[in-house]
């Protein structure tokens, strides 16, 4: 399981990530709604300005206080990471 940091000190599982979104679209400031009044929101912007959010495949959905193209930079150097790990082990 390879964990993304999603900004201070929070880690996502990478394989349950469904989409990283911006929040500026009125559809995803519904998804949003819909997810905190269903108890499914996770904040972890620890009171700064959300700049991307996470819909991961249980429905849940996490704000984030890091740019969406940062978390997408950080699954991908993690999945270059395991390749690499792989590759030394055989």
């Amino acid at each position: 399981m390879k964990l993304i940091n999603i900004g201070f000190g929070n880690l996502v599982s990478a394989g349950r990530l469904v989409a990283i979104v911006s929040p500026e679209s009125a559809p995803i400031k519904r998804i949003v709604q819909d997810a905190r009044e269903s108890g499914r929101l996770i904040d972890a912007t620890y009171g700064r300005r959300t700049r991307a959010v996470l819909i991961t495949d249980s429905d849940h959905v996490i704000l984030s206080a890091i740019q969406p193209e940062t978390v997408a930079n950080r699954m991908t150097d993690t999945a270059q990471d395991e390749e690499l790990e792989e590759e030394e082990h055989e």
